[in-house]
Formats: C-alpha cells, structure tokens, sequence
C-alpha cells in the first residue's frame, strides 16, 4: 500500500520521472537528487515501508541483496574503490519510506564521519549517464 503523500512511492508507482538505476518486483533503486557523490543511490522497497524497524521479515534478505548489488555496481560501473552503505531511521530521514543509501567512495574522497556535503550533477544528461553506467554494471 503506498504511503500518503509519499516521494518514494511515487517514484514506485511511475507517477515521477527519476533516474532509476534498479527495477525489480520488490525493489527499486534510483539516483539521489541531491548526491553526497555523483552516482549516489538510493535502494527501496517497492511496498511502502516507513522504517527498517517496519520491514517485514519476508523483504530483509532481497533489500540487502539489492543494495548488495548496487554497491557492486558504483565499483564495476563508476569505478569507485568502495561505498558507504547506510539507513537512516527517523532521525536525518527526509523521506518516511525505508531506503538504503548506496555511496560510491574513493580514498580522500573527502568524507569524514557522518557528515554528508551534497553535490549536484550538472544536468539531467550527466544524471542519466550515472544511471545507466549503474544499470549496465548490475546487469
């Protein structure tokens, strides 16, 4: 059931454009529109699920399955040497639908602890070459 007034389960139901770099029966992953670095991706259920502590037990394997292959994904696709996988429950989530953060990192990439600098691609054409050097490394 989609969530009232939900971002994500719009981006689920095709009512918003975005990048999509993921598309399964459970599970959608898809570019953040504001990056903490280019390739930034975002993995959620496609059941609208507010947090981690809501997660039904039958979609804990294939959600970290999916971020699992994202984060494969920024290595082979982006040619990152690793990535920040993270969740936020509640506190410092904008979107009250569960998502995992996939992070493409480099040594001296510049991010310390958890402090998260935004940045932002210089188009929706650089947006969508991210996506797709993302969808071809998962295939």
């Amino acid at each position: 059931m989609a969530g009232v007034d939900c971002a994500f389960c719009s981006i689920v139901a095709g009512e918003v454009s975005t990048n999509l770099v993921l598309d399964e029966p459970d599970y959608v992953g898809f570019l953040d529109q504001r990056p903490v670095f280019k390739g930034h991706t975002l993995v959620v259920p496609r059941q609208h699920v507010p947090t981690l502590l809501d997660l039904p037990a039958e979609l804990h394997a294939g959600l970290v399955e999916a971020a699992q292959r994202v984060a494969g994904a920024v290595v082979r696709g982006l040619g990152a040497q690793g990535s920040f996988v993270a969740v936020n429950n509640v506190v410092s989530q904008s979107v009250p639908h569960l998502h995992v953060h996939v992070v493409p990192r480099t040594k001296g990439d510049g991010l310390r602890g958890f402090f998260w600098p935004r940045t932002k691609y210089t188009d929706a054409a650089e947006a969508a070459s991210y996506a797709a050097r993302l969808r071809a490394a998962i295939a």
